[in-house]
């Protein structure tokens, strides 16, 4: 009986030491109680040797795969379609058609009783109803399994693909480019899934419809309710307005920011903020001029100051005259036109220095510099520099252009040369600078209450601001490289407000 079982494709699990080994019943030996498989699979590759021997004692579990059906004369038997004079062979074999290709074809393996021709049906087409069991010849347990796990999958819908489940309907079968074969269609569906499709709606799956039948709110309202009861994380209260945060800005929390960061011995009359919200407090003239003094003493000398109150101030020129879109190859043509007025004291060499930054960027600079017998060595160095450049000098007003220019840099205030307010030339190139009707940028302007004849709509501080007052326009402040040290020498608690930038706007609070 054991011969009947030749044939059979089945799966021998010898555990983990051996693994798993596919193939086709060549031998069964109940003495020896061996079985041999031929053309095997190890662990899903092909195996070396074409026939492998196992014996009971290293196989864990046995699945039969497929069983092969009784052919009579070379044909295969269907118990539907029965002719006269054709038997159909009794025994653990399954009866049914085996179609490849459109042809049925046989796999002839002997018996004990003889050369019978035997055919290996495929997954899909093994039906339950087609089983003729007897029970002399096979294991019950063995059917009893089969039987049940046929059925249950008779009933289980298989999972197919959203393209199969939708274009095609299950009753259609769509056959190759080379049409009919031996008389029959290929269904491309049997043959990707093994199993016959049974059961696919014929709509689609409405998921906007089923999406409205999700009440959203009330499922977060359940979630929020559930972690107050647990004492979980909070999501927060409906009517709290949640944190908007930016694309730069970091949502992890931190320490607590602390934005009074620079804190003065005495107040000076008025505190700016930067963009960030960092207080800025203003300093006193006497207390700015300690700071000054103090760092020209570590190093910061009256030409270093003025180098970089110059980059600064001219950068910040460059950017008021429209930056790149302005300056470029392709707007010679329109070169920005700058008029420099400058008084002779330091702050006018801070004038000078920017004007020569401003010439090196192709910008048309006009330095306007009243004639003096002596002049500060500070102004003689920059004037020398900046005679270099191309730019123009001049020392009347009559020479300063009649049409309108780009902008006015204003240098000619200086706290402790108040008596140059009386001169004519300070009076005619006031009085030119209001009526040019340019905007006009103010360099390190004196404080509040000490009378500034041109109205400004910037202004730039050195450091740590002056309390400046309206006619100053919008405060900015720039770094001129003072050391921490040196603002903690003068009783200053400092930490730097610039941030990755060397120029910042400031507001007043």
């Amino acid at each position: 009986m054991a011969a009947n079982w030749i044939g059979s494709i089945v799966s021998i699990d010898c555990g983990e030491g051996l693994g798993v080994y596919q193939g086709r019943v060549s031998l069964v030996d109940p003495n020896c109680q061996t079985i041999a498989l031929t053309e095997p699979f190890h662990n899903g590759k092909k195996y070396s040797m074409p026939e492998v021997t196992f014996s009971a004692l290293n196989i864990k579990e046995l699945k039969i795969l497929e069983i092969p059906v009784q052919v009579d004369n070379g044909r295969v038997c269907d118990p539907q379609h029965t002719e006269p004079g054709q038997t159909v062979v009794s025994g653990p074999e399954y009866i049914s058609s085996l179609s490849q290709n459109g042809t049925n074809k046989g796999f002839n393996k002997p018996n004990g009783t003889g050369s019978v021709p035997q055919a290996i049906p495929r997954r899909g087409e093994m039906k339950s109803q087609d089983v003729v069991l007897s029970p002399q010849q096979c294991s019950k347990s063995y059917v009893d399994r089969h039987v049940e796990s046929l059925n249950q999958a008779k009933g289980f819908r298989r999972r197919h693909n959203s393209w199969s489940a939708c274009s095609r309907h299950p009753s259609q079968a769509t056959p190759k480019k080379n049409g009919v074969k031996n008389g029959q269609i290929k269904n491309k569906d049997d043959e990707c899934f093994g199993d016959d499709i049974e059961e696919i709606p014929d709509t689609d799956f409405d998921f906007e419809g089923n999406l409205a039948l999700f009440d959203k709110a009330a499922v977060f309202e359940e979630i929020d309710t559930h972690e107050r009861r647990n004492g979980s994380r909070s999501r927060g209260t409906p009517n709290e307005k949640l944190a908007r945060y930016r694309h730069d800005e970091n949502i992890i929390e931190s320490e607590p920011i602390v934005y009074r960061q620079i804190v003065v011995p005495q107040h000076g009359g008025k505190e700016y903020c930067t963009d960030s919200g960092l207080v800025v407090p203003s300093v006193s003239y006497e207390l700015h001029k300690k700071l000054l003094a103090v760092a020209e003493k570590y190093g910061l000398t009256v030409e270093r100051r003025l180098e970089m109150a110059g980059v600064c101030s001219s950068q910040m020129a460059l950017t008021l005259l429209g930056g790149p879109n302005r300056l470029n190859p392709k707007n010679v043509h329109q070169r920005p036109t700058v008029a420099l007025l400058c008084g002779p004291h330091v702050k006018g060499a801070q004038g000078i220095s920017c004007g020569r930054h401003l010439a090196n960027h192709e910008v048309h600079v006009i330095l306007f510099l009243p004639n003096f017998v002596k002049m500060l060595e500070s102004i003689t160095n920059e004037l020398m520099l900046f005679s270099k450049t191309g730019g123009k000098q001049v020392a009347s007003v009559k020479d300063l252009p009649d049409t309108p220019v780009d902008l006015v840099i204003n240098c000619l205030d200086c706290h402790e040369n108040a008596f140059l307010r009386d001169q004519p030339w300070y009076r005619a190139v006031v009085d030119w600078a209001n009526q040019n009707r340019a905007p006009v940028l103010s360099i390190d302007p004196p404080v509040d209450g000490f009378e500034q004849a041109i109205d400004a709509k910037w202004s730039l501080a050195l450091g740590l601001p002056l309390p400046l007052g309206e006619c100053a326009g919008r405060v900015y402040l720039c770094d001129i490289g003072i050391p921490k040290r040196v603002f903690q020498e003068v009783g200053i608690k400092y930490h730097s407000p610039f941030g990755s930038k060397f120029v910042i706007p400031l507001h007043s609070t």
